[in-house]
């Protein structure tokens, strides 16, 4: 779960990172209050849950109260990456001398924590590492060992950097080390960390995502990940215990696992277009089912329904009950074909076949999208190469 900005900031601020004075709004009357009380100039930063907003205009400076409210009145009607603007940060506009990079993240291959600076802030990281590696330093935590102050005084030494920012530098590390490890944190960020005009430090962007499967065991506050979802579809998902993605296409798609569902998808999306990736995990009930027909279905022209599941720990059997009930209750009309392998397939295929579903009983996943393309057709497409039902329905 990635927390906004305004959210990963309070927490750095609680965890003694010097951060710049700001306020949430989410009115432009709000900004101008907020600003009045700050100073100008102010920097209007929307709250979105996605990367790169400033270069998609989501990042404003404000000199005055005409500028602020020129650009809260297209920030509060606008969307980022698709994303409407409800909220925003007016923050103070710092005097910056110069920009770093500081992160923790988990190293994929080691599954060590790993903390990363670099002399180059403000910027992606990954194209700094392509680009000019040598303005990059690393180490790994040895989690048995933990962390130490001179690790990081040794990580800045190798950046070159000038003695009196060293000991600051380390004690902000330290405190970064300290909430990723208190937040079980997937990223830990601050991008740009600061030098001021003042010598002072300070993070004046914040990243923070904490891991799904440590939620539960976080003794700290943290927002309800459901209310945070804005696509109603995804958040319904969520609510209903699948892994569900809204995507532009007018094929619905069950699966009943990660591998399966995007392998799904890519088979699909070489002849038609998928509306959604859906993952239903284990433990499949005839309930479970029955309410991913009814999430799918809420998707406006769904031209058919794709169903790729295997029977291993998962009982397929009582999944099919409950897309057959949906079927019968709601009489469906579009296409619906299954492939249903693994345990207790055979009764599977009965009931879905008794149901109306085409079944595949094959095992490659091709050979199930082809009949269901057979039966929907290439369908419509707009000048974008996208399904014009799709279009609307985003």
């Amino acid at each position: 779960m990635r927390l906004h900005e305004y959210e990963a900031l309070d927490i750095f601020e609680q965890n003694h990172i010097p951060v710049p004075r700001r306020e949430l709004v989410s009115t432009m009357h709000d900004a101008l209050h907020v600003a009045g009380e700050i100073g100008y100039p102010v920097i209007l930063k929307a709250q979105v849950l996605v990367g790169g907003r400033g270069l998609a205009g989501g990042i404003r400076t404000a000199s005055d109260p005409d500028e602020l409210k020129e650009a809260a009145d297209e920030l509060f009607t606008s969307e980022i990456k698709g994303m409407p603007v409800r909220k925003a940060l007016v923050c103070e506009k710092v005097d910056i001398v110069k920009e770093f990079y500081l992160g923790m993240t988990v190293d994929g291959y080691s599954g060590k924590p790993v903390i990363v600076v670099s002399t180059e802030g403000g910027v992606l990281i990954e194209e700094t590492a392509r680009t000019s590696p040598e303005k990059i330093a690393a180490i790994h935590i040895e989690p048995s060992f933990g962390y130490y102050p001179y690790q990081a005084r040794s990580l800045l030494r190798m950046l070159g950097l000038e003695q009196k920012l060293i000991t600051p530098w380390s004690e902000i590390i330290g405190q970064l080390y300290h909430i990723a490890t208190r937040y079980e944190a997937l990223i830990a960020e601050i991008n740009p960390l600061v030098v001021l005009s003042n010598g002072v430090l300070m993070a004046v962007d914040a990243v923070l995502e904490v891991d799904d499967s440590a939620l539960s065991r976080i003794r700290f506050p943290l927002p309800d990940r459901v209310d945070r979802i804005e696509n109603p579809l995804e958040r319904r998902g969520r609510e209903i215990g699948v892994t569900y993605v809204d995507l532009d296409g007018d094929i619905g798609l069950i699966s009943s696992g990660a591998g399966l569902g995007m392998a799904s998808m890519d088979i699909i999306g070489q002849k038609m277009k998928p509306a959604n990736f859906l993952e239903t995990g284990g433990g499949i009930t005839a309930d479970l089912l029955y309410r991913c027909m009814e999430l799918i279905m809420m998707k406006p022209d769904l031209r058919g329904i794709f169903i790729n599941v295997y029977g291993g720990i998962n009982p397929i059997h009582e999944g099919a009950k409950g897309v057959i009930r949906y079927m019968q209750e709601h009489n469906v009309k579009i296409p619906v074909v299954a492939k249903a392998l693994g345990n207790r397939q055979e009764e599977t295929w009965e009931i879905f076949k008794a149901g109306g579903v085409h079944v595949v009983t094959e095992a490659a996943t091709e050979k199930a999208v082809d009949v269901l393309y057979k039966l929907v057709g290439p369908g419509k497409k707009t000048d974008a190469g996208r399904p014009k039902a799709s279009a609307k329905g985003k």
